[in-house]
């Protein structure tokens, strides 16, 4: 089983069904985090760093993009999913410059979404596999797709919730 040296979260895939409801939980802190002053959202605390905001955006956009990668494990053997071009997105949807109470609401959205997704899949669903190219090339299953999420949220909102203690 695979930790997370950063943040130790185990990526346990009988975890898999639970991580509908684990998003949905974390979209509501980030919502609560998104409230902090402005300022503090939108900046770095050293340039290598995302802000509050830009972490809050990615996650937004993670859960759609899994959403899509879940769906279409469902209706193809063994898709690839295409890069999300997590790094571009930073600066092609402007993610600094968004209005904090809108991403707010889109995280949630994203997270009934994708939530929405892993709780339809049956037993059968969740050993499903797709082509992924994170953090390296290797066929996944939707149960380490949903866990690799839940990663990404409690990765993230740590990440977050630093950056807003200092």
């Amino acid at each position: 089983m695979h930790t997370c040296a950063e943040c130790e979260f185990e990526y346990d895939l009988k975890l898999a069904p639970r991580v509908s409801a684990i998003v949905r939980r974390d979209a509501d802190a980030y919502a609560e985090a998104l409230r902090d002053d402005v300022n503090l959202l939108r900046r770095r605390s050293d340039p290598a760093v995302w802000s509050p905001l830009e972490y809050a955006c990615h996650l937004r956009d993670v859960l759609l993009v899994m959403r899509e990668r879940v769906l279409a494990a469902r209706r193809t053997v063994t898709p690839t999913a295409a890069p999300m071009g997590r790094a571009e997105r930073i600066d092609h949807d402007g993610y600094a410059h968004q209005r904090p109470d809108d991403v707010a609401r889109q995280l949630r959205d994203a997270a009934m979404l994708f939530g929405g997704v892993l709780d339809r899949l049956g037993d059968q669903d969740w050993d499903r596999t797709l082509h992924y190219h994170y953090p390296e090339p290797a066929v996944r299953s939707l149960r380490w797709v949903a866990v690799h999420a839940a990663h990404e949220s409690r990765h993230h909102l740590l990440d977050i919730e630093r950056q807003l203690a200092d």
